[in-house]
């Protein structure tokens, strides 16, 4: 399969008639060889989940795009229908979160399911306003400005994904994060079982000892 230069394919070797794609999103200035040093990929193959995996290099630079950070997400999902995946899974980290969440957002009826780790959704000021509200369930966004892309998705967040509670969300962060708000937020908005919390910061560190226990816990993918 052709992808991006530096995204990363992974099949897994186990066989299965249905096969489920990981669409996985690093964060800020990470890159998808990141994903693979971490062992992020490698602790699907030590539990045998037949899931295979594209890491996408979906950089920072993309994301001050905001078209065309969509329009590589949709490029790729398209492309990812062609090649036969009909079960789909997007895995963001940081601000890969808001990526996997646009992925919820724009094409939730092909998105099986969403794995946030210390993702990023809004400025502390906009996060800060939303839980000032009550929390994301009652806030109200108000008028939108073509380039406010943060409220427009978490305006998104709250209408499409939240109210119509079809698609699930299993979120994990460090206690010690210091971007944390934003998960404490969108966590009040989901079932208990679906929110890992363990000592850690925003860190490589935290975040992979959060999906192994997201992988051991949950019963994902």
């Amino acid at each position: 399969m052709q992808f991006g230069v530096d995204d990363i394919y992974d099949a897994a070797p186990e066989g299965a008639e249905e096969r489920v794609l990981l669409l996985m999103l690093p964060g800020a200035k990470n890159i998808p060889q990141q994903l693979a040093d971490y062992g992020f990929i490698r602790a699907l193959r030590e539990r045998h989940l037949p899931v295979d995996v594209l890491a996408l290099n979906a950089h920072v630079d993309l994301y001050l795009d905001h078209a065309e950070v969509e329009r590589l997400l949709h490029h790729t999902l398209n492309k990812l229908r062609a090649y036969g995946y009909r079960r789909m899974w997007v895995l963001g980290i940081s601000l890969g979160g808001s990526g996997a969440m646009i992925c919820a957002t724009q094409r939730t009826a092909e998105i099986e399911g969403v794995i946030l780790l210390a993702p990023f959704l809004g400025t502390r000021g906009l996060i800060a306003e939303i839980e000032a509200a009550g929390g994301l369930r009652s806030w109200q966004a108000g008028e939108i400005e073509s380039r406010d892309h943060e409220r427009a998705l978490l305006e998104q967040i709250r209408r499409r994904v939240l109210r119509e509670g079809r698609l699930p969300i299993y979120l994990g962060y460090g206690s010690e994060d210091r971007y944390r708000s934003a998960s404490a937020m969108l966590s009040n908005c989901l079932p208990r079982d679906q929110v890992t919390v363990r000592s850690g910061g925003h860190d490589w560190e935290t975040w992979i000892a959060l999906w192994a226990d997201l992988l051991d816990s949950q019963h994902i993918l």
